[in-house]
């Protein structure tokens, strides 16, 4: 995919960089495999806000995505590479040899016709899934299971890839894209390849209106609000500041915020960079 550097027609458009859509084959997508989704806009079931800087957007779908790839040695087709506003990856529409369709997380490369496959003993070719003690080492992998069955969880969104290291007994070494090293059961089940739509970091909005279009409502700064609404607000003029920290009172920044008592600690070899 590359994306678009429009002409300056409208002061929206100077600064906009936008996706392009030249590997989509399909605009609408599968009845049977997307469910309405209701938004919050930020308020709990008492109608208070509970989350600030939410609200509005364009009304969205959900597709239902298959994370699992559970019909083992059944092949599927790939039908339509399609647009998912719920994430920056885009999503592949396939069709089973025994009539069931499902949505994947798109790999880089894949293409319409293409068969894949998922289960033990399968060839380690983009879109395939099999379990990470059968991937040759190297290979770059996606969507990552943490417990063997649940789904994958690690390394889905655009762009993203991790590589398998090493095995050691039951387990193998994973680098993450964050650059973190960690070992996962040799049981879990990994895609082939990188997510598509590598070029969605390069996208710049171009407008305010943009944001509010995709439900983000304008991010107010702490140092600009009143001394009642922030710790770090008011002051004459740009003296006020001191310390980064949250609305109520905790540093923002450097502090760690994972428990010490996390049960994957033992699994993390190294941690990322910081």
């Amino acid at each position: 995919m590359a994306v678009k550097k429009l002409r300056p027609i409208t002061p929206g458009q100077r600064f906009r960089v936008a996706p392009g859509f030249t590997e989509i084959t399909k605009s609408t997508p599968e009845k049977s495999l997307v469910k309405s989704v209701k938004r919050s806009g930020g308020r709990n079931s008492d109608g208070r806000m509970t989350m600030r800087y939410l609200g509005g957007g364009h009304k969205r779908k959900l597709r239902i995505i298959d994370f699992q790839r559970g019909k083992h040695g059944v092949p599927a087709t790939v039908k339509a590479i399609e647009y998912d506003p719920m994430r920056s990856a885009r999503i592949a529409l396939v069709y089973y040899a025994d009539g069931e369709k499902a949505y994947i997380v798109a790999p880089e490369g894949i293409e319409v016709g293409q068969t894949i496959v998922s289960g033990p003993g399968v060839a380690p070719e983009v879109g395939n899934a099999l379990p990470l003690g059968e991937i040759p080492l190297g290979t770059i992998i996606h969507n990552i299971e943490l417990r063997p069955g649940k789904g994958g969880a690690l390394a889905r969104s655009a762009g993203t890839y991790a590589q398998l290291l090493a095995r050691e007994g039951k387990y193998a070494t994973i680098k993450l894209p964050s650059g973190e090293m960690r070992l996962v059961l040799i049981t879990c089940y990994a895609t082939v390849g990188t997510v598509s739509n590598s070029d969605h970091m390069n996208v710049s909005l171009g407008k305010a209106g943009r944001n509010r279009w995709l439900g983000r409502r304008p991010r107010v700064r702490g140092v600009a609000m009143n001394p009642v609404d922030h710790p770090m607000g008011g002051g004459e003029g740009k003296s006020s500041g001191g310390h980064p920290r949250s609305r109520n009172g905790l540093y923002a920044k450097g502090q760690k915020t994972r428990t010490p008592k996390k049960y994957s600690n033992k699994l993390i070899i190294s941690r990322r960079k910081k």
